[in-house]
């Protein structure tokens, strides 16, 4: 029998508490200090993730594939397959064009041009807010609210409030045989210092450097910090990628614990037994991320998606943590959602020792522009390699639809007959996510969502 999420997470709960007496004693001073530390960690942990996360992906000489220094756009060349293993669940739907920006010094410009499709970019401040989202063709001045100089009439401003920007482009494709024309819409972006712009253009990006300490997982980094280089690393970034108005509350808090803009964390207030108290919050940082995220949990038939406020969180600082955690850089509802399954319509994990019907009675409802699809995952959270080279079903696939206009995609480990609707799956367990952008939102609380059934 299944348990239910509620008694998972509770379950989880109590065992990174493991049931010792210090759970249950009357609370001491240090406790008292311990519950902000655990509340400051949970606050600052999308800044700092970020931050590790720009310097891992920033740091090449150009002889690093994959990267491109501050201020450099890094372009995308070919869509995820079974062999990739840089981050789990790839989207084999866009490629990505991505940047990190310092606007510290001077606006940036980024120019989009004009395309025959699904292309916007996702601008998101230190914080792992949307700031905005350009999605028409143009020009774009990206400044710090507090920059006062002059623009010309051709571009558009928009302001991001930290000095650290994060530029992740998406652009649509069908296919490799697609990607020429993708590698087009790529070769016309631009991104440049406003000085350079107004110059005329002529702009020679500068070569980056590479170091060896920093080729590391952003998110091992991250966890692997004691609490004075965590605390530390996250006071100093606040001075530049100033937190928000509505934090201030919170902020005035944790200056008990010196932890703020500029502050100098000493870990000699964490008292005895430092290290190991700190390793048990780390060891229960999942467990307490989920039990928080779950309220945020959108049911959509069978599948679940994360609703708002993901992508602008304003203060829900652990829902914004739990998802920096398992998913960094997640997009608003309004520009796309993620319902995901691992259960077919009785309840029963989804494993290719059964095969299965994935049966629309209406495609996913989406505005002018967007697009879905759904892609199968290993119990490894990666692609399934077989003998097709297919991971997923979309808008754009060739599938076969009923007489009735309805849909039924394949769902096994072995091909059947006529592979137009096969979506191949792994011997053991597996999940799907179904991945819908520029949702119709009003029409999505009527749609009547997938079901998966056995055959």
């Amino acid at each position: 029998m299944k348990k239910s999420l509620a008694t998972l997470l509770t379950a989880l709960i109590l065992f990174s508490c493991g049931w010792t007496p210090a759970c249950i004693a009357e609370p001491t001073e240090t406790d008292a200090v311990w519950e902000q530390v655990s509340e400051a960690y949970i606050y600052a942990f999308p800044l700092v993730l970020t931050n590790a996360t720009k310097t891992m992906s920033t740091n090449t000489d150009g002889s690093v594939t994959g990267r491109a220094p501050v201020n450099q756009i890094n372009h995308a060349k070919k869509l995820a397959d079974a062999s990739f293993r840089t981050v789990v669940t790839p989207n084999v739907d866009t490629l990505y064009s991505q940047a990190w920006l310092d606007i510290g010094a001077e606006p940036m410009v980024y120019v989009l041009p004009e395309t025959d499709r699904f292309c916007n970019v996702q601008l998101l401040d230190a914080w792992t807010n949307t700031a905005a989202v350009l999605d028409r063709a143009g020009a774009y001045v990206i400044a710090l609210p507090s920059w006062t100089g002059e623009l010309p009439e051709n571009v558009t401003r928009v302001d991001v409030p930290t000095e650290t920007v994060w530029s992740i482009a998406r652009v649509v494709l069908s296919g490799n045989e697609d990607l020429p024309n993708v590698y087009a819409i790529q070769d016309q972006m631009r991104l440049l210092p406003l000085s350079a712009y107004l110059a005329g253009g002529d702009y020679a990006a500068p070569t980056g450097t590479y170091a060896k300490e920093n080729d590391f997982v952003p998110v091992n980094k991250v966890l692997s910090m004691t609490p004075a280089e965590f605390f530390n690393t996250a006071n100093a970034l606040m001075q530049v990628n100033p937190p928000a108005d509505a934090d201030k509350e919170l902020l005035k808090k944790l200056s008990a614990i010196n932890v703020g803009a500029g502050k100098t964390f000493d870990a000699a207030l964490l008292g005895e037994g430092a290290a190991e108290r700190w390793t048990q919050m780390l060891q229960g940082l999942r467990a307490t991320l989920a039990a928080d995220g779950a309220k945020y949990a959108q049911k959509l038939g069978q599948w679940i998606y994360y609703g708002k406020p993901i992508g602008d969180f304003g203060t829900e600082y652990t829902y914004r943590a739990m998802v920096a955690l398992v998913g960094l850089g997640a997009n608003t509802v309004d520009v796309a959602i993620y319902p995901k399954t691992a259960v077919d319509e009785t309840g029963a994990a989804l494993t290719g020792e059964k095969k299965y019907t994935l049966h629309f009675e209406t495609l996913p409802p989406t505005l002018e522009g967007g697009f879905w699809s759904v892609t199968a995952y290993g119990e490894d959270d990666f692609l399934i390699d077989n003998s097709i080279d297919r991971y997923c079903i979309n808008d754009r696939s060739g599938f076969k639809l009923n007489a009735d206009g309805t849909l039924d995609i394949i769902l096994s480990k072995d091909a059947p007959e006529d592979t137009s609707n096969w979506l191949p799956v792994s011997d053991g367990e597996f999940h799907l996510f179904m991945r819908i952008y520029v949702p119709d939102m009003t029409a999505l609380d009527s749609w009547q969502p997938p079901v998966i059934r056995e055959q």
